[in-house]
Order: C-alpha cells, then structure tokens, then sequence
C-alpha cells in the first residue's frame, strides 16, 4: 500500500528500511513473545501448584468449594499470562516505533536528506498551496502550515503513519 503522496520511487526507496525494521522487530518480538510464554508458563505452573494446596486444604471443607476456588485461580493465572503478553507486546511495539524514528533519523545524514527534504516541502506546498510556511522540524522533516491548516511531515510523524499503515500486519510481529 502507498501511503498518501508518497511516489513509487519513494515507497521502494523505503522498501529495505521497512524490510530491515520489520525483521529487527520480529526480532525483538520474538524474544520479547518467549520472554512473555516463559513468564506465562512459571504464572500458571505457580497457580496450578497453589490450586493443588488449595484442593488439598479444601478437601475437608468440601470438593465444590475447592472446584470453584481452583476455576478462579486458573481464571487468575490465565488474565495474569495475558497481561503479561500484552505487555511484551506494547514493549514491542514501542520498540518498533523507536527504531522506525530512530532509522529515519539516520536519513538526516545521508546525502540524499536535501533532496528527500525539497520533495516533502514540494509535497506540503502541492497539499497547502504554494503560500505554505515551511519549517524544518527538529527531530527532521518539515511541518508546513497555512491558516487553518498544518501537515506535518516531520519524521516522528512520518514513521508513525508507516507503523499505521502497517495495520493489522504489526501483529505478525508477536504470532508465530
């Protein structure tokens, strides 16, 4: 898919970057995924070992109650695991999104960051008109805005529309 604006040369120019972000992110994902399982596994072995006290215990007092005390422990440990794993998964996440910055970041020195840096402000004043105040943005890219109006293209902004677009592909990041 090409984002908004974007010409082809642009988005294949891009291609290696995204293909290496997204395997450092499987990357990450993957061991931040075994890290959550791992913690996960310990969670339930931990509650089905207390579940297995609080049936012995419970015997005496009856079968039923220890039934339902054991349900709601492993309903316990279950919510437990899976707030673990979205934790590693928002981790994940987070990460991705720093490296995206941080690799468009690294566009600031190569020696194509002028040209790269003439088409977005072609693309804001071809989106606002060409009264379009341009500023460069800090962090990189430029923001361009006209009254009532400010498109942001600055590279914070650029790789969190690329983490966008990316939709319901990110969470192959964290399946196997």
């Amino acid at each position: 898919m090409t984002a908004p604006g974007l010409r082809a040369t642009q988005v294949a120019a891009l291609a290696p970057l995204r293909e290496a972000l997204l395997a450092q992110a499987r990357a990450e994902a993957d061991r931040l995924t075994a890290e959550a399982v791992a913690q996960a596994e310990g969670d339930l072995a931990r509650a089905d070992a207390q579940a297995s006290a609080v049936i012995a215990g419970a015997r005496a007092e009856g079968a039923a109650d220890a039934a339902a005390l054991v349900r709601a422990a492993r309903a316990s440990a279950r919510r437990g695991a899976r707030r673990t794993r979205l934790a590693a998964q928002t981790r994940a996440y987070a990460e991705l999104r720093r490296r995206s910055v941080a690799a468009l970041g690294d566009l600031r020195d190569s020696p194509a960051y002028p040209a790269w840096l003439a088409a977005l402000t072609e693309r804001a004043r071809t989106a606002l008109g060409p009264s379009a105040a341009v500023t460069e943005h800090p962090a990189g890219g430029i923001v361009a805005t006209v009254p009532g109006r400010r498109l942001d293209l600055s590279l914070p902004a650029l790789a969190d529309r690329a983490m966008a677009d990316l939709g319901e592909e990110v969470a192959t990041l964290w399946t196997p």
